[in-house]
């Protein structure tokens, strides 16, 4: 359809948008749209046909229009702005609805609310629908943490209140939580945590009232910025004294009784690899070739059921953390450090109960036989991702240090070789993304930011963990027996038509039938970019465009993998779901695939994916937070410094910017004060009106930091202009002074430039991963 009919259609949809009860003859709406004449009329009609017909409006008896009105309530979540408007989220593929201040009930970011649409969605201008909240159906928000500000004596006696708690989190930031004289008495600057007793109303629409309920510290004192987010993120740092007693009575070595029914393995040659740092080792590996020349592939994995049983305390508070957290200084474990880095971590020379996933595999990448059986293990060496590294380039020191495990690595390094090419073969979208290590000093504070780098050692634990945890999956799935799996689920249309549009306005080729989206295609949009100035942009928008992984206890496969059966079976230290898929496994081989046996499995799984998925998203919520902090903490001193950076986004009010050690920051729009910027939402880009200049995703900048808001988490940039450019800025200041002071009244005028929104805005924020996919 022309653009000049899209156009008409669209401000037709507009006029009955903006009177939604109101009724219209085709004469009516011609005279609103000034139109005239017979060719004009003609074109109404027919507009009004094409809205008719997608039950946009309907036609009363009288031969009027009216706008449709299908079912009008939905249920979202609300996500509030600072100023006091917000959207609802309510639907996958459907614009969220905007409400006005006005229209918000006083709701809270995060809360779920039904909505009535006011006014549906224009989808001729990409306009979304709007809507008033008619109910707040659950409050997000039942605690927070906050700064504490104290009242004098008068003001306690006149309000009642003893101070008021601020947040640091940007989307409640703007309400004061009142804190009653009866809870806790916290000293100034101390930050709290408080139970939220009354919400915002008519009232008072930007206050609410809580009980002081926890003083982590003062946020000037070492750990507390970073303790202060754990515990609003719901994360408890502490374990209830029950569960370390529970924990102190485990064996601290295996018993005899813990070997029947076991095999036992403690012979063979296997080892732990793994970080530096890391104390809690979960799986082992081993490597041998079969006299038919395939590959003999024995991962061992921590059997942590046989220490934490099914509705103990230590199990209830491993379920109610869901996973262990990772922060920059520290680790907030799932299970108490006894087990965690006691019995339960593949310690080597240390006997451990182990469940051990044998694999055949040959030359192809085909695992040809498997079994999963329980067994008793003894890692011979404790490995580091360097040093294997090194081993692997011929490192004459390390190779003669470890010689009698040098050549199984060789081996190791082959098959993962063989194991890769196999999953690329099939599609599985290989990424390659920076991931930042922050260095703190013994007080918590920055003092470096290092760039991780993905070796071949990494790369092949990766793939082993990736081989085992698919033949666990595909073992039960053809038993056709309840399982739990993590799953990938395919990107929905509109995001896969957005990805594949930014790619071909890149440049890039997009190969493959949009309706039958495959892994492949994504695969080859990244493979035609490696090694170009796109990769990294075209890296960030693929990612935005994909789904979340999630547990499910239904196969849906994993799209990233391209994989059509997988779960998380190599970490149960650390993950909950794991600790699970053990546990069936041991409950199927005692008890038999029977009927009840199902029937119990099926009853509990769908609840443990929804929990455990849940807790995941707040642990990295935490974890991206505290780098957040971390990073901005860092910056802070370098204020005034200028650096090479690119578009890593661009939205209307302004551009998100990275810099080389994956610091992100914000150029405001109204920072650009070199002209009169304006955004193009279907490029995502930004185009100067006087100067044509354009900003796109992925583009190289050299920025200055202008500002490091530890408290908020938040960094503003300004580009670094030419001279030339900063003459043309200050002369479009000089005139902009000058004809404000030829105005009457201060404040009047103004650049007509800005979009007032001053906040840093929603962003995707995937430039962090839990690991690569979904390996350990």
């Amino acid at each position: 359809m022309p653009d000049k009919e899209n156009k008409l259609i669209a401000d037709i949809l507009e006029v009955f948008r903006s009177n939604p009860d109101r009724r219209y003859k085709s004469e009516q709406i011609e005279d609103i749209l000034r139109l005239h004449g017979a060719s004009a009329f003609k074109r109404v009609v027919k507009s009004l046909a094409v809205l008719e017909g997608e039950s946009k409006i309907t036609l009363t008896n009288k031969d009027e229009f009216k706008m449709a009105t299908p079912e009008t309530v939905v249920e979202g979540i609300f996500k509030g702005n600072d100023k006091g408007f917000g959207f609802v989220r309510y639907d996958e593929v459907d614009p969220d609805a905007f409400i006005a201040r006005s229209n918000t009930m006083f709701a809270v970011n995060g809360d779920t609310v039904e909505v009535k649409i006011t006014k549906p969605s224009n989808p001729w201008i990409d306009k979304g629908p709007e809507g008033e909240i008619i109910k707040i159906e659950e409050r997000s928000l039942t605690k927070a943490v906050g700064e504490f500000h104290a009242y004098s004596d008068a003001q306690v006696e006149k309000t009642g209140h003893y101070g008021y708690v601020q947040s640091h989190e940007k989307k409640i930031a703007s309400y004061m939580i009142f804190i009653s004289d009866k809870g806790l008495h916290p000293q100034i600057g101390d930050m709290v945590q408080v139970s939220i007793d009354e919400y915002p109303n008519a009232k008072h629409p930007q206050s609410m009232e809580g009980t002081a309920l926890e003083v982590i510290g003062n946020k000037n004192d070492p750990g507390v910025d970073i303790m202060s987010i754990v515990v609003d993120n719901d994360i408890n740092p502490e374990f209830p004294n029950e569960v370390l007693k529970e924990a102190e009575k485990v064996p601290d070595h295996v018993l005899d009784s813990d070997r029947v029914g076991r095999k036992d393995l403690t012979d063979n040659m296997v080892i732990t690899i793994d970080g530096d740092d890391s104390k809690d080792f979960d799986d082992a590996v081993g490597l041998d070739i079969l006299p038919n020349g395939n590959y003999h592939l024995e991962v061992d994995i921590a059997d942590v059921t046989h220490y934490v049983k099914e509705g103990s305390p230590l199990d209830q508070e491993a379920y109610s953390r869901g996973t262990s957290t990772y922060l920059v200084d520290r680790v907030i474990p799932m299970l108490p450090f006894r087990l965690s880095n006691g019995i339960c971590s593949l310690n080597p020379g240390e006997d451990r109960l182990a469940l051990t996933c044998e694999m055949e595999i040959d030359h192809q990448g085909n695992v040809v036989k498997h079994e999963i059986y329980p067994s008793v293990i003894r890692s011979k060496y404790r490995m580091t991702y360097n040093n294997v590294n090194e081993i692997l380039k011929d490192d004459e020191l390390l190779t003669e240090e470890y010689a009698p495990v040098v050549p199984m690595l060789k081996q190791m390094a082959e098959l993962h070789e063989i194991l890769f090419n196999k999953r690329h073969e099939r599609g599985a979208i290989d990424f390659e993304e920076t991931e930042a290590q922050i260095i703190v000093d013994e007080n918590g504070k920055p003092i470096d930011i290092k760039l991780r780098e993905r070796g071949t050692s990494e790369k092949m634990i990766e793939s082993f963990m990736l081989a085992a945890n698919e033949t666990v999956a595909e073992h039960y799935n053809v038993k056709h027996v309840p399982f739990l799996y993590r799953v990938h689920e395919k990107p929905d249309e509109e995001k896969i038509k957005n990805f594949f549009e930014f790619a071909a306005a890149m440049g890039v080729q997009v190969k493959g039938n949009l309706k039958e989206i495959t892994p492949k295609m994504f695969q080859n949009v990244l493979q035609s970019v490696v090694g170009t100035p796109e990769e990294q942009v075209v890296t960030i928008m693929l990612l935005r465009s994909l789904q979340q992984a999630r547990y499910s206890d239904e196969p849906l496969g994993h799209f990233g993998l391209a994989a059509k059966y997988y779960t998380h079976f190599t970490s149960p230290i650390r993950r909950y779901p794991d600790l699970t898929v053990h546990r069936m496994i041991h409950s199927y081989a005692e008890n038999g695939f029977t009927d009840e046996e199902q029937t119990k499995w099926s009853n509990k799984l769908q609840e443990i994916a929804e929990h455990t998925s849940g807790r995941e998203r707040i642990s990295i919520n935490a974890e991206r937070a505290v780098d957040d902090l971390k990073k901005t903490e860092y910056m802070a001193d370098q204020v005034g410094n200028t650096f090479d950076a690119v578009v890593s986004s661009v939205t209307s009010f302004g551009m998100f910017i990275q810099l080389d050690n994956t610091v992100e920051g914000l150029i405001h729009i109204s920072n650009m004060k070199d002209d009169f910027y304006e955004y193009d939402e279907k490029s995502m880009s930004m185009h100067g009106r006087g100067t044509g200049k354009t900003f796109k995703v992925g583009q190289p900048i050299k920025v200055k930091l202008i500002r490091a808001d530890v408290e908020h988490r938040q960094i503003d940039f300004e580009r670094v202009l030419t001279p030339e450019e900063q003459e043309q800025a200050d002369k479009r200041e000089a005139e902009f002074k000058k004809k404000r002071s030829m105005q009457h009244g201060r404040g009047r005028g103004g650049h007509g430039r800005h979009n007032d929104n001053k906040g840093h805005g929603n962003k995707d924020n995937n430039h962090k991963r839990r690991g690569k996919y979904e390996s350990r």
